[in-house]
């Protein structure tokens, strides 16, 4: 039985081995028939095709994410822009290319042939960038001649612009192209040599989410370096939206008020410390930085002696009299004074053989603490120094914020300085003198602070003493809407006052402004009951300026600063707190207080009628 199985499969297997063997046999010639077709009968027809054509893999950029106000008004988006590039391994075959392009383009032939030559030595495939951002009558002239261009491409590039007037380009900020110390840092990990990074304000400390990253695809191209087909594209992913805490309708509106002063202005909200504006002056163009500066812009930039490049509401400036709400607080707070002591302001007051004058040569008389605010007496607060001394004073300047950062996050922000014995002795190796006491407590001598600090602080004490963390930034979105991050109101701490004594300081500087006898009170407006501290800040001594300047010439440089800062509080507890500095502007009542008088206004009532105090009053120094 088993032989006869066995003898049937061996039959069974040697009628069926010609069979296989016939299907090889024609499987091979077909095989053989089909490669002499392709080698042989069309081998010149494909070796030229795989000459000319090439298979390569493009980059493409991602779109840089809109920075937008509070009510959505963009601020900084993209534009098209059309470079033209060489790809130099395309263009090598060609020495007319290079001459024909630089004549089209207007520029240096010979600095585009070293781009090319060192971009065929490195990467021979990469384009190197020709001329960025050409206009459209340009773009119609290189793409009518391509044909007589091989090596020649044009590539559409995203560019940012910043397309509103009043751009706040101190907060936004400005982007430009990537050095190779920022490429080799390791905080750029998706950027190569050539991107545009944020490199001032919200643009560079946003730039992780506002950039985006990558796509790419994959191309045939002809000899020429033109495309033929796309074979494969993965899209970029775009970077996401910013939503500032800004009101662009503020901003424009200080801006306005401004003019061509040089200084600052803050505005907050003071339930979020929120930035309702920012306007640092002189501005700067940030499409300067986007689109290519020249060497005359640069040099504007560089040598206005204004200093335009400066965020001037980050910067640290003596306080002036504003540094009196500080003192005041200290002196309640320590209980060397009640808001009932009264001290008696002559015009000046002697101590230690000089004179420390009052800035009301007349003197303001008898006085308690809410008249001495209201009024900005120069006497009564030398007495509060005398009893406080400077240390005690420094604690409370700390504890409100002073000294130190506010922590809103953006480049070049100033802590300013609180002065104290020890940080004498540190600095200059000498003794604190009991008279620098009475320079400090009035907001002069070594003391320094910036315009965003004094708008916190106002802030807090419009909201009962909570001191925020200023904050930009209100909400991270992607390109679809949904929501990566919202940032709640942050608190960096309390002022470092009882409610009772924060009381009569606000009876202070309400009465700064709407009281008949207040420095402020030509700023008054009787629909707004807002309130506010007038600040003069020395550049040079009193006697000085009599001797030298007032007889001599009047130079802007020499002018005292101008102080302001107040707050306006809603019936719901909503308000807006505002800092405004003119740098040389002369006294805070006449030049800083009006400034901020309409950017409450503006805040509070908007569309209606505004009612200023009597049209005759006259500003004080203060």
């Amino acid at each position: 039985m088993n032989l006869y199985l066995k003898t049937g499969w061996n039959d069974w297997y040697r009628r069926r081995v010609p069979g296989v063997f016939l299907f090889l046999l024609a499987a091979f010639c077909i095989l053989f028939l089909r490669l002499f077709q392709l080698q042989v009968l069309g081998g010149a027809q494909y070796h030229r095709l795989s000459e000319n054509n090439a298979i390569r893999l493009q980059a493409l950029a991602p779109h840089r994410g809109l920075i937008l106000d509070a009510n959505g008004y963009i601020l900084a988006e993209n534009r098209p822009s059309f470079d033209v590039c060489v790809v130099p391994w395309y263009a090598r075959r060609s020495e007319t290319v290079l001459p024909l392009l630089a004549e089209i383009l207007s520029i240096d032939g010979d600095k585009l042939a070293d781009k090319v030559a060192q971009g065929r030595r490195s990467a021979p495939y990469t384009p190197v960038c020709a001329r960025q951002d050409i206009d459209r009558d340009l773009l119609a002239v290189i793409h009518a001649r391509l044909p007589d261009l091989p090596g020649v491409i044009l590539n559409v590039q995203s560019q940012r612009h910043y397309p509103q007037a009043g751009t706040p380009a101190h907060l936004v900020g400005y982007v430009g192209q990537i050095s190779p110390q920022e490429l080799s840092s390791g905080r750029y990990p998706h950027r190569r040599s050539g991107d545009f990074v944020g490199k001032y304000g919200v643009e560079k400390a946003f730039e992780a989410q506002i950039s985006g990253r990558y796509g790419g695809r994959q191309v045939e191209m002809d000899a020429k370096g033109q495309v033929v087909s796309v074979l494969r594209t993965v899209p970029a992913e775009p970077g996401n939206n910013i939503h500032l805490t800004l009101d662009l309708r503020l901003q424009n509106r200080a801006k306005q008020l401004m003019g061509d002063n040089t200084g600052a202005v803050v505005a907050v909200d003071i339930t979020t410390g929120g930035i309702l504006a920012m306007v640092s002056q002189p501005e700067f163009n940030p499409n300067w930085f986007a689109d290519g500066m020249s060497a005359e812009q640069w040099n504007f930039l560089a040598q206005d002696p204004a200093r335009p490049l400066e965020n001037k509401a980050l910067l640290a400036y003596p306080p002036g009299s504003v540094y009196k709400i500080v003192s005041a607080m200290a002196g309640l707070e320590e209980g060397v004074i009640t808001p009932q002591s009264t001290f008696f302001c002559s015009g000046s007051l002697e101590f230690g053989g000089r004179e420390f004058r009052c800035w009301r040569k007349g003197g303001h008389g008898r006085l308690a603490l809410v008249a001495a605010l209201a009024q900005s007496c120069d006497v009564y607060f030398y007495e509060l120094g005398l009893l406080l001394g400077v240390d005690r004073l420094a604690w409370y300047a700390h504890a409100c914020g002073l000294g130190s950062v506010t922590g809103l996050g953006l480049d070049s922000e100033s802590s300013g300085l609180v002065a104290t014995a020890a940080w004498k002795r540190s600095r200059f190796n000498e003794a604190w003198m009991p008279g620098e006491t009475l320079s400090v407590v009035i907001g002069q001598g070594f003391n320094l602070t910036t315009p965003l600090q004094m708008a916190m602080l106002s802030a807090a004490v419009a909201n009962g003493g909570i001191l925020h963390k200023p904050q930009v930034v209100a909400r991270v979105l992607t390109p679809q809407g949904e929501t990566v991050e919202a940032f709640a109101p942050k608190v960096r701490g309390r002022l470092p006052v009882s409610p009772q004594n924060l009381e009569i300081i606000k009876q202070g500087l309400f009465g700064a402004v709407n009281n008949p006898a207040g420095t402020a009170r030509a700023s008054r407006l009787s629909t707004v009951p807002f309130s506010g501290k007038t600040g003069t800040a020395q550049v040079v001594g009193r006697g000085d300026r009599e001797t030298f300047l007032n007889r001599i010439y009047d130079r802007r440089d020499f002018q005292n600063h101008a102080w302001f800062t107040g707050y306006f509080v809603e019936e719901d507890g909503a308000g807006i707190a505002v800092a405004v500095f003119v740098e040389h502007g002369g006294g805070g009542a006449a030049v800083a207080a009006p400034i901020a008088r309409d950017i409450i206004a503006e805040y509070a009532l908007q569309d209606r009628p505004l009612m200023s105090g009597r049209a005759d009053a006259v500003g004080s120094r203060e």
